[in-house]
C-alpha cells in the first residue's frame, strides 16, 4: 500500500498487517542510498510470512511488481486483471508478472471490477453480491448541530474540476440553509483554495487543519453529508454510507460515481453541471438520507 494511505488502511477493521511502500516518493530518488534501503526493507516485509493469495488490485507494472515480492505458501498463488477495462488503469505486462490473469467486462465499475477480481481469483465464478452496492466497515457518530457538509475538492483530475465560482453560489446557498461547511486541505496550493471558498462563501465555512486520511475520516464520521468533485474523500463519504452528491465535468459518472443507494449520486458528465442542477441533486439524496441520532 502506498504509504500516504496506510494509515486510513489500519483503521480498517479485519486488516491485520499493513506494509506501506512508497514508490512515488523513491522514483524522485531511485538511486540513493535512502530509497534503496527502504525498498529492501518494505521487500523483507513482503517475505516474512507465506499467503494463500497475493492478488494485484491496480493492474499496474508498478504494483503488481511489489505483489511479486510477496512470498507465497505452498499451493499459494498471485493474481491480477486479465484485460483492460474501459476507463480503468491498465498496463498488459502485469499479466507476465503474476500467475494468475482474471478476465473482466470490457465495461464495469470501478468498485465492482475490484470486488469482481478478488471474487474470481478465490473462486466465486459468478458472485451475485457484485450486483448490490458494498458494504463498508466504518461506521458514523451523532451528526453535529449545526449539521456540516464537507465540500470535496483537490481532484486529480484537472477536467473533472468545478469551477470556483459555482462551488461558492452552492456552498453560499447551502449556508442560508443552516449548514456549516467544511473544507479539507492537503498542501499549500489547496490550502489557498480552500481558504479563498471559504472567505467567498461566509462565516458558516471552516477551512479544516491539514491531517492526514485518517484523521479526516474520523472528522468525516460526526459529519451529515459530502458535497464534491470524483475524489478519494469522495469515495470516503461513500464508504461512511453519508448523503453524497459527487460531481463530474467529463463522462466517466457511471465508472466512478456512488451506486446503488438513494442518498448517493453523481452528477454531470460530458461539462459541468450547473449550480442548478448540483442543488437539484442535493435536494434528492438530502431528502432520502437514512435516520440518524443527532449530537446533544
Amino acid at each position: 500500500m502506498e504509504e500516504a494511505f496506510a494509515d486510513l488502511l489500519r483503521t480498517t477493521p479485519g486488516i491485520e498487517r499493513v506494509i506501506p511502500v512508497a514508490q512515488r516518493r523513491w522514483r524522485k530518488a531511485r538511486f540513493s542510498a535512502a530509497s534503496r534501503s527502504e525498498w529492501r526493507a518494505a521487500r523483507e516485509q513482503l517475505r516474512q510470512q507465506p499467503y494463500d493469495a497475493v492478488i494485484d488490485f491496480r493492474g499496474l507494472v508498478k504494483s503488481a511488481w511489489v505483489a511479486r515480492q510477496a512470498r507465497l505458501a505452498p499451493g499459494g498463488f498471485s493474481a491480477t486483471f486479465g484485460n483492460k477495462s474501459e476507463l480503468c488503469g491498465y498496463e498488459w505486462p502485469v499479466r507476465f508478472l503474476l500467475q494468475r490473469a482474471v478476465p473482466m467486462p470490457t465495461r464495469i465499475h470501478a468498485v465492482a471490477r475490484t470486488r469482481l477480481l478478488a471474487a474470481r481469483a478465490l473462486g466465486y465464478d459468478a458472485p451475485g453480491f457484485i450486483e448490490s452496492p458494498p458494504t463498508y466497515p466504518w461506521t458514523l457518530r451523532a451528526a453535529a448541530v449545526p449539521p456540516q457538509v464537507v465540500l470535496a475538492h483537490g481532484t486529480t483530475r484537472a477536467d473533472n474540476e468545478w469551477p470556483a465560482a459555482a462551488r461558492a453560489e452552492f456552498g453560499r446557498r447551502l449556508a442560508a440553509e443552516g449548514f456549516e461547511l467544511l473544507v479539507p486541505q492537503a498542501g499549500d496550493s489547496e490550502e489557498r483554495f480552500a481558504r479563498q471558498l471559504a472567505a467567498d462563501i461566509g462565516p458558516q465555512a471552516r477551512v479544516l487543519p491539514r491531517m492526514r486520511l485518517a484523521e479526516l475520516l474520523e472528522v468525516m464520521r460526526g459529519t451529515s453529508a459530502l458535497v464534491g468533485v470524483d475524489s478519494g474523500i469522495a469515495h470516503m463519504a461513500v464508504a461512511l454510507n453519508l448523503p453524497v452528491v459527487e460531481i463530474f465535468s467529463q463522462p466517466r459518472a457511471w465508472r466512478a460515481g456512488p451506486v446503488g443507494r438513494p442518498h448517493q449520486c453523481a452528477v454531470g458528465g460530458d461539462a459541468a453541471p450547473s449550480v442548478a442542477e448540483v442543488a437539484s441533486a442535493w435536494q434528492a439524496c438530502w431528502q432520502q438520507r437514512p435516520q440518524r441520532a443527532i449530537a446533544s
